[in-house]
Formats: structure tokens, C-alpha cells, sequence
């Protein structure tokens, strides 16, 4: 028997269009394999979304996105949109997206694949083994807080006002999410704050102690943020799963990609509860490549599988696309950003005719 997904396509800018246009077929292929039918519904986003609408997420895109299983987002910005008004750039658009659709959790996992451990920047006896998950809260923290804005103050100057506010119930449920995951992976899991000098991360850490009892399997740990940053370069492998507030989250989970040598190979997950999740892979839309085929599709690729396994529940056809990955790199299949010497060149679509073979 076929089960069948709404899936909503957000192309974006850039090299997204290239990257999920590969994907679209790679995840048709591993459906037929797996008794699994995608309907696909396009729509716009991002700076794609302003030239056409003026806005960067259309209302028509987030009904969209509503109606869907699953969102399969690639990469929205670049330059022509550097200069808009803040509430017009593409960005906006993705954050308005996230709210939309109350995705408060991003999955961010940092692999070190054995065929690319040369590629990162650290030794490789510092790196080789890592695999890390940052869960990483979404929709609250400094960057929704209120108040904020930039004020004129009574000493006449101007002011910047930022809040970083949490409660109770957004702690709980970014932590549940955590322990989940610390479940599916090796049981440890780090809670980053920093509780020595900010309030909202001491309750931060109550509440996530607090959770702890339901999760006696757990190994729970708390560290602060700023000996977080130093021990994911100085000793890596002491970390499973972490997790960690929205401003927190977003440092260091670019820090943790940069381990792989190549963000080029990174997918995320933004998922809620009960809302369709939104999958992306976590670098940009490479507008000075864009249209030369020579995107890296396989963090695109990498979030169809995380959307297959966080988002449908469908593991087995996850596995096989994953597989897939690791079948070409061990080919010898590189695009440009990964390309090393002896190694077998190969564009965007080169890259996908060797993972549709290898499915």
C-alpha cells in the first residue's frame, strides 16, 4: 500500500532551485523503493518572494506550508536584498516562517564523515568520531523578547534594547525535545547556559533538572556557553546531544558545522508540535554560483532524510538516502567545496545522477 505526503518545495534564491530540484528526484526515487508518494506544492520565499510580492513570506506561502506534511526549504538572501528594510529581507521571511508555523526546536547535527575527517580545519585525531546533535530553542530568547528596539535615553543619547526572556513552558518543551533526542543517540546530553551570571538561565537550568527525573536513562551535564565555545574546538568528542537557548544556539551550532570542514554538508530540522517541521540544509544561497552547477546538493539532500526520519516518521527510506550519501563520497564523488586531490569532480547534477545510481 502507497502512503502519500504533501510536501511544500520553498526553492528560495540563489542555488536553492538547483539543490532541491536534485532532491525532488532523489526523493521520488527512494519512495518508490519504499511504497512512499510525494505531492509536491511549490511556493515562494526569501528575496525570490519580494520581486515577485514585495514580501518575503506571502501569506499564500504559509497556508501552504500549513496544509503539508513536511517543508523542504533550500536557501533564501544574497546580496540584492542586502539593503531593504529590515522587516522586507529575505530573513524575515524565514523567521516569520518558523513563527508561523510554531517551530520552536532546530535539530542541528554536526557528522564527522569518515571520508571527508581531512576536510576540517582541527587535527584530525581532535575530530575524527564527532557526532554531535545541537538542539537549539527557536522562537524565544533575545531574539523575540520584549522590550526592544533602539530608544533615545534621558542622558540623550540613543539606546539598544534587547530582552532575553524565557518561562517555564518554552524551557520544558525545548527540553522534552532534547531528551527525545539524547534517546535516539548515545543517552548523554549538555545543557548550556549561562546560569553564573543571567537569571534566565538559571531558571534555564531549574527547569531542565527539573525534567530530568522522567529521563533516568539520560546523562544529563550543564556547562556554560562560553567553556561550551572553547571545549567544541579543544575536545569535541565529550559532546552526544546539546542543548541550548535560541541566541546561544545560534553560535554554536555554526561552531560545531565548522568542524566538518565544509558547511556545504549540513542539513537542520526546525520542527513544533503537531506542525508540519521545516527541513533545510544550514548554508547560504551561494548566489556567486548560482545557475553553474556547481552546488553541493547533498545538505539538501541530508534534510529530505532528516525530514523522512523527524518529520514522517519514515526511517528505513531516511537510512537509505544516508546510505546513499556515504556510497558516492566513498566513490570518490566531490563537488568543488569538498573536492580534494585523487578525487572525482562533479556538479550539482553530476552529484545527483551518482546518488540516484547509488539508490
Amino acid at each position: 500500500m502507497t502512503q502519500t505526503y504533501q510536501i511544500a518545495l520553498l526553492p528560495g534564491d540563489g542555488i536553492g532551485p538547483e539543490i532541491i530540484g536534485v532532491t525532488v528526484y532523489i526523493l521520488n526515487a527512494v519512495g518508490q523503493q519504499y511504497g512512499l508518494q510525494f505531492e509536491f506544492s511549490q511556493a515562494l520565499i526569501g528575496g525570490a518572494a519580494i520581486d515577485e510580492t514585495g514580501d518575503p513570506l506571502p501569506q499564500e506561502t504559509l497556508d501552504t506550508c500549513r496544509r503539508s506534511d513536511a517543508v523542504l526549504l533550500a536557501a533564501i538572501g544574497g546580496y540584492k536584498w542586502d539593503n531593504l528594510p529590515r522587516r522586507q529581507r529575505p530573513e524575515t521571511g524565514l523567521l516569520g516562517l518558523r513563527a508561523g508555523l510554531e517551530l520552536f526546536a532546530n535539530l542541528r547535527p554536526a557528522q564527522i564523515l569518515p571520508q571527508l575527517v581531512d576536510s576540517s580545519t582541527l587535527k584530525r585525531e581532535v575530530v575524527e568520531g564527532v557526532d554531535i546533535m545541537v538542539v537549539r530553542e527557536l522562537t524565544g530568547g533575545v531574539y523575540f523578547g520584549e522590550p526592544k528596539g533602539i530608544f533615545a535615553a534621558e542622558t540623550g543619547e540613543q539606546r539598544g534594547v534587547n530582552t532575553m526572556a524565557y518561562s517555564d513552558h518554552e524551557i520544558d518543551r525545548i527540553a522534552k525535545v532534547a531528551f527525545e533526542t539524547a534517546q535516539k543517540r548515545n543517552q548523554r546530553l549538555c545543557s548550556v547556559d549561562k546560569a553564573n551570571v543571567l537569571e534566565v538561565s538559571q531558571l534555564w537550568r531549574d527547569r531542565v533538572n527539573a525534567l530530568a527525573s522522567s529521563y533516568p536513562d539520560i546523562e544529563l551535564s550543564h556547562m556554560y556557553v562560553d567553556n561550551a565555545a572553547m571545549q567544541l574546538v579543544r575536545a569535541p568528542k565529550q559532546f552526544d546531544t546539546i542543548v541550548t537557548g535560541n541566541l546561544f544556539g545560534d553560535i554554536l551550532s555554526d561552531a560545531a558545522a565548522m568542524l566538518t570542514g565544509s558547511i556545504g554538508m549540513l542539513p537542520s530540522a526546525s520542527i513544533g508540535d503537531g506542525n508540519p517541521g521545516v527541513f533545510e540544509p544550514v548554508h547560504g544561497s551561494a548566489p556567486d554560483i548560482a545557475g553553474e552547477d556547481k552546488a553541493n546538493p547533498l545538505a539538501q539532500v541530508l534534510s529530505a532524510a532528516m525530514m523522512l526520519r523527524y518529520g514522517l516518521d519514515e526511517p528505513a527510506a531516511a537510512d537509505k538516502l544516508e546510505k546513499a550519501v556515504f556510497q558516492v563520497l566513498d566513490q570518490g564523488y566531490r563537488t568543488g567545496d569538498i573536492m580534494s586531490e585523487g578525487m572525482t569532480y562533479v556538479g550539482c547534477q553530476g552529484m545527483g545522477d551518482a546518488l540516484l545510481k547509488a539508490l
